[in-house]
């Protein structure tokens, strides 16, 4: 086989990957509105569930949903971009670290049952914080702290030697070379990384299920001691707990689910693209 003949069958089985991959979620994506849209209305998105959940809105899951992804991103990307930068500029290559970064790979891996019943046991029983938003968020910010360690990492690892060696030359200190140079450079890596960590504790069900979530709640959470109920969960109970539920409603909530998610990592492509258009390399 030529060189050419080698070429072109590694982009024909390059592409049929791609197509395998794109379209069966495009057709989830596309099933999921031909079925959900017709719950989508406004009284269907501010208010709350009645009729035994069989009729009414999903607004105190979407409220919810919200509050828990902002408490993740408190909880966790404050000591993920920390430890990334420890890792990546102050860490030598030891055993150690490399033990660490091992852990943080396998942390990346653990079932979120697992992460949902340490949250069980460290933050509503030993913390004495009870089903709580504080409690689901520390839960589901320790769940999304390994890939965005690992994401942000490799951006910063990704920033070229040259720009900390003029920097330092300079006579900036090391710690003005990171702020001003090298997390500027790195931060479009570092948004996806948050993204992506954020888009996975907005989705989730098990660790919320036993830290924060309620099957239902006729008021809106107060405090970050209060339950609340959130899109995953309450997805759930209506598909499997709730009988004569309405399937348009059980699909306009996933519906709402996937448009939340799909919205936050529009608007991280477009902040990150914008940054990328600013960075000279």
């Amino acid at each position: 086989m030529s060189r050419q003949q080698t070429q072109r069958l590694a982009s024909v089985l390059i592409t049929l990957t791609a197509v395998l991959v794109f379209v069966p979620v495009i057709v989830v994506i596309v099933y999921l509105i031909w079925q959900g849209i017709g719950a989508i209305s406004w009284e269907f998105l501010t208010q709350p569930p009645r009729n035994g959940m069989t009729e009414g809105g999903i607004w105190p899951a979407i409220l919810g949903t919200l509050i828990l992804t902002m408490g993740t991103a408190l909880v966790s990307m404050p000591f993920s971009i920390a430890t990334a930068i420890y890792l990546a500029e102050y860490a030598g290559d030891n055993r150690l670290t490399r033990t660490i970064r091992m852990a943080i790979v396998n942390l990346a891996g653990i079932p979120s049952i697992v992460y949902g019943l340490f949250g069980l046991g460290a933050f509503v029983l030993a913390a004495g914080f009870g089903t709580s938003i504080l409690a689901g968020s520390l839960t589901l910010g320790i769940m999304t702290m390994p890939v965005v360690i690992s994401t942000a990492e490799e951006a910063i690892n990704s920033v070229p030697q040259q720009f900390r060696t003029v920097s330092l030359s300079l006579g900036a200190s090391k710690w003005q070379t990171i702020w001003h140079q090298v997390l500027p450079h790195a931060l479009p890596g570092i948004i996806t990384g948050m993204i992506l960590g954020l888009s996975r504790a907005a989705g989730e069900t098990a660790p919320i299920l036993f830290t924060v979530a309620a099957f239902y709640v006729p008021t809106l959470p107060t405090s970050i001691f209060d339950q609340t109920m959130a899109l995953p969960y309450h997805l759930y109970v209506i598909a499997t707990q709730v009988p004569g539920m309405p399937l348009k409603i059980q699909y306009g909530t996933a519906l709402v689910l996937l448009l939340i998610t799909l919205t936050m990592t529009l608007i991280a492509t477009v902040v990150r693209t914008a940054v990328r258009r600013r960075r000279d390399w």
